[in-house]
């Protein structure tokens, strides 16, 4: 069966190198520039969207009450899966997942796990016996290039909005778990101590030519790809480097410089997103609120000044069309809003 991936002419492949040489890319950004990133959230928790370019990945974060391992009683667990739809490349297979969609799941646990970026210890309910397990699923919807960095945004951007249910520990024996609604009792938010941001580079020619982000194109004719994936303090999480050309040690060091500022900008963004996010919600759920208890909050606000027994007695006496007209005169709680 032939490779449906597209694969560039002879004219193509020397185009796109010989544009690299001059400091310029097909898309007219520059060797480190990124592509616009987009991050969109969906109507319930734990739901983003990214969109990098024209790449576009969804991610979505569900959690289930398991048991833990042996070896690390006091800890929940963290799972990453991929899902590669034909839809978004033709080279995608479906069924079992292929070499990339394992490198990907890998580079972005790696990333997330090696750093200890979720506490995982606050994800136990009762030790030994009932640890909260976070499984984040990554699908692919359209591939233009570079799934690793994007993927991994929009990892970060649904676990920065996730939220698992409340339980609390009772009965006899102090076991018993609860796991409360989300309308009895708030969502408890993850405590995510930083961002591992993912940055991916691609090496031209004999490694000394290289690019960030590169576009579906740029991957068909890079000799080599390193994804470094650090956090806005500069802190090296993981640094994947998938066969290809060879790399100097100086050229991985200017990497990693790069690779920092950029991942300082985008953990802003995407910070800067969850706070929008969060605060939409936050007045969603104001305006939520059941009418009745607003009138109950705002009945003793409302006061009559002026007012007699003797008048009282006259508005009781008078004909039903002047009490609606004394009526109009008395602010409901509705106007007050």
């Amino acid at each position: 069966m032939m490779d449906p991936r597209w694969r560039p002419t002879v004219n193509e492949r020397e185009f796109i190198e010989q544009a690299l040489q001059s400091d310029l890319r097909v898309d007219g950004r520059r060797p480190f520039d990124f592509r616009k990133l987009k991050i969109a959230f969906g109507r319930e928790d734990g739901s983003a969207e990214v969109e990098l370019g024209e790449t576009r990945v969804m991610g979505y974060v569900t959690a289930q009450l398991v048991q833990p391992y042996k070896d690390r009683p006091n800890e929940g667990t963290l799972a990453i899966f991929t899902e590669f739809s034909p839809m978004a490349d033709p080279a995608f297979e479906p069924g079992r997942p292929g070499e990339a969609a394992i490198e990907l799941g890998r580079v972005i646990d790696r990333g997330l796990r090696e750093s200890r970026a979720v506490d995982m210890e606050s994800l136990c309910v009762v030790a030994g016996k009932h640890v909260w397990s976070v499984r984040v699923d990554l699908h692919i919807l359209d591939n233009e290039g570079n799934l690793i960095d994007a993927a991994n945004i929009a990892a970060l951007a649904a676990l920065s909005t996730f939220r698992r249910p409340e339980c609390t520990v009772g009965g006899d024996d102090g076991q018993q778990v609860t796991v409360h609604d989300s309308e009895v009792r708030d969502p408890l938010p993850l405590t995510i101590h930083h961002l591992p941001i993912a940055v991916t580079f691609a090496y031209f020619g004999d490694g000394n030519i290289m690019v960030i982000d590169p576009t579906y194109k740029e991957e068909a004719v890079m000799g080599g790809r390193m994804t470094a994936t650090i956090n806005s303090n500069g802190d090296v999480c993981a640094i994947q480097k998938a066969g290809g050309e060879g790399v100097m040690s100086s050229v991985i060091m200017q990497c990693l410089r790069i690779a920092s500022v950029k991942a300082a900008d985008i953990t802003s963004k995407i910070k800067r997103e969850v706070d929008d996010y969060t605060t939409e919600k936050a007045l969603q759920k104001v305006k939520r609120t059941p009418a009745l208890v607003a009138k109950k909050v705002n009945v003793p606000d409302i006061t009559m000044k002026e007012s007699t027994h003797s008048a009282l007695e006259n508005q009781a006496s008078k004909a039903p069309n002047d009490g609606q007209q004394i009526n109009k005169g008395i602010h409901t709680p509705k106007e007050f809003h």
